[in-house]
Formats: structure tokens, sequence, C-alpha cells
């Protein structure tokens, strides 16, 4: 059978610029977005709220829903990678709750799409896909049915 990562990642803007998460990873620094794994119990937009608060330490929910990757990654693990608006009025402070994340920076999309440090071209094909300007309400992926509170 089958069996993909199921991921989350939030694009998360404020005054024109994106942020990122920088971690260090084989000693190399490298740019995310706020993203990770889906956890048993929890809701996609539970588990993109989660990831934004672990990695960057604000208290936000995703504002809509942009789309969904299907992704081999280099190393052949395939990956579903829900990605998220996250609108911010301000840029704000961060403060990473994750031992991984290095630090957060407010970067712009051309930054983010000419860097050579990018932990995956999802990284920047997230920002392509906010730039088409393509939102979905988050009731597109709703629950059903679901058991946990």
């Amino acid at each position: 059978m089958f069996k993909p990562h199921v991921t989350v990642a939030c694009v998360v803007h404020a005054q024109g610029k994106f942020l990122v998460v920088e971690e260090t990873i084989s000693g190399k620094a490298l740019w995310n977005q706020p993203a990770g794994h889906l956890e048993a119990n929890e809701t996609l937009v539970q588990a993109a709220k989660r990831e934004l608060w672990e990695e960057t330490g604000i208290h936000a929910a995703p504002d809509a829903f942009i789309r969904v990757h299907q992704w081999i990654a280099p190393d052949k693990t395939p990956f579903l990678r829900f990605l998220f608006a996250v609108d911010l009025e301000d840029v704000c402070a961060t403060e990473p709750h994750d031992s991984d994340i290095d630090r957060c920076l407010w970067v712009s999309a051309d930054e983010i799409l000419t860097a050579k440090n990018l932990r995956s071209p999802l990284v920047a094909e997230s920002i392509r896909s906010w730039q088409t300007g393509t939102r979905y309400p988050l009731s597109v992926i709703g629950e059903f049915n679901w058991p946990f509170q």
C-alpha cells in the first residue's frame, strides 16, 4: 500500500514580506516555510496552526487553503503537502519553540525564489502558488464526523 507522508505548510505574509524558518541540516542553514507532519488526532488546520506556533511562536490560524502538492523527495520519500495562507497585518517578532529551528526571517518573494539554500524546491513552489492569488475556504478540507476535540 502506498503511504505518503502527510505534511502541512504555511505561507505567512505581512507587508510584502514572507516568513521563512531557518534550520541547520548537515551543517547547512536551510530555509523552509513553517511546516511539519500531521500528527494523530489532529485536523490539517490544527496541524498547520500547531506547526506555525512551534516553529515561529506566532499564534495564528490559517486564513485559506492554497493547494496540495504531491511530491517525491530526492530520497524517494513520497509526500502530500497541504499548503495554507496566513496573512498578518504586520511583520511581527518570532520566537521558535522547536529546537530544530535556528531563527525566523522576514524576506521578499524574490529572495526565496532565488535562494540557493531552500530545504526543498517546494519552498519556492509554495511562494509561486501563493502569488497566483488562488485561495480556497478552509471548508474544502473540512473534517467529517471528527471524534476529537
